[in-house]
């Protein structure tokens, strides 16, 4: 009897005290404590319609250099970059041949200016006997034809002469007024043509952005479209606008060259490629912080601060958003102006999970 009596007690002290641990525990049937998250309110922003080609950047007094001769390079004076001025020497092509040819023609001028003064040695002869009655008047005239004609080769020869002489400085080519070497896309012992490209020489001054457009986009290019130049880690390096547009389509590539005028170019350098972005338009909308954004799937989400009875609950939302602007995406579906983005403490957020808002600090873009 004593033992049974003894283990009841024990049961219902243990009872009893499971009672008080369970009503307690503050934890046990309160609600969860909200956490603090930091919230930024979207606004109704300026929105611009862009689109990025790749651009390059060119001299608007550019002079291409194209050598006036055939031959192979046996010399270049200069480097890309190098500041020159008019009469510098840059590229020498190999002048063996031409001045072969012009020592030839030289040679030839000696000997027909000998055949000129043994024709008027003769002519004066003729005169003489004719003269003292010893010829007649046909040798007279004999002899002065060949003089005439020994002395119109001779100018013939001395106008080849001089030529040769002018085109043998072809074979030097020099800079035909001051500025800054472009690329040189020659090396020593190509052939070079008149047709080929030796390098430019530009001048300093404004630059133009020459701007590719794919033809079935042409249609919306207009002058004065702005024109954000950045580099290729998205910084603005300048504002312009389009300045030129082509009247046709290239058939080759199916674009359209705009040109976009840089009268200050600043730092920006002849032949430089950056990225052009073309404004199109604007118009009003919501952006969101980059980081503020989850993919999940393919799909983006956001959490926001929304208020729910007496609280301030989180709760995700599908976004539509289109392309970036600076540091933010621009929302097209699923965000409106007084939202309260939250931008902090994304990992431990759960949908309807409570918070508490801190409102962001922004001081601008």
């Amino acid at each position: 009897m004593s033992t049974t009596t003894l283990a009841v007690a024990v049961a219902l002290g243990l009872m009893t005290g499971c009672g008080k641990t369970s009503a307690g525990d503050p934890k046990a049937g309160g609600a969860p404590q909200a956490m603090p998250v930091q919230v930024k309110v979207a606004q109704a922003e300026t929105v611009p319609e862009t689109t990025e080609y790749l651009s390059v950047l060119k001299s608007r007094h550019s002079v291409t250099i194209n050598p006036q001769v055939e031959g192979y390079i046996t010399k270049i004076f200069v480097n890309s970059g190098d500041r020159v001025i008019a009469g510098t020497p840059m590229v020498q092509i190999d002048p063996l041949k031409q001045q072969a040819a012009v020592s030839s023609q030289e040679a030839a001028k000696a000997a027909q200016e000998a055949n000129v003064r043994y024709a008027q040695i003769q002519l004066d002869r003729v005169r003489k006997l004719y003269a003292a009655g010893v010829v007649p008047k046909q040798e007279v005239d004999n002899a002065q034809t060949t003089y005439d004609a020994a002395l119109a080769q001779l100018k013939a020869l001395s106008d080849q002469v001089n030529q040769q002489q002018v085109e043998l400085h072809y074979y030097r080519v020099t800079a035909p007024r001051d500025g800054i070497v472009g690329d040189i896309p020659v090396h020593v012992g190509d052939r070079v043509g008149v047709t080929t490209l030796l390098t430019t020489v530009d001048a300093r001054g404004p630059l133009e952005a020459y701007i590719y457009v794919p033809a079935d986009r042409s249609r919306n290019l207009k002058m004065g479209l702005p024109v954000h130049l950045t580099d290729d880690a998205g910084i603005k390096l300048a504002d312009t606008r389009i300045t030129f547009l082509s009247p046709q389509v290239d058939t080759e590539t199916q674009t359209v060259l705009a040109k976009a005028l840089l009268e200050n170019p600043g730092g920006l350098r002849v032949a430089q490629q950056l990225r052009a972005q073309v404004v199109w338009s604007t118009h009003e909308g919501t952006v969101i912080p980059i980081l503020a954004v989850t993919r999940i799937s393919g799909q983006f989400f956001a959490f926001l601060a929304v208020k729910e009875g007496n609280g301030t609950v989180a709760r995700q939302r599908l976004l539509k958003v289109g392309d970036t602007l600076g540091n933010d995406y621009v929302v097209l579906d699923g965000l409106k102006p007084g939202d309260h983005i939250i931008v902090s403490g994304l990992q431990f957020l759960q949908d309807g999970a409570p918070v508490m808002e801190q409102v962001q600090q922004t001081g601008g873009k």
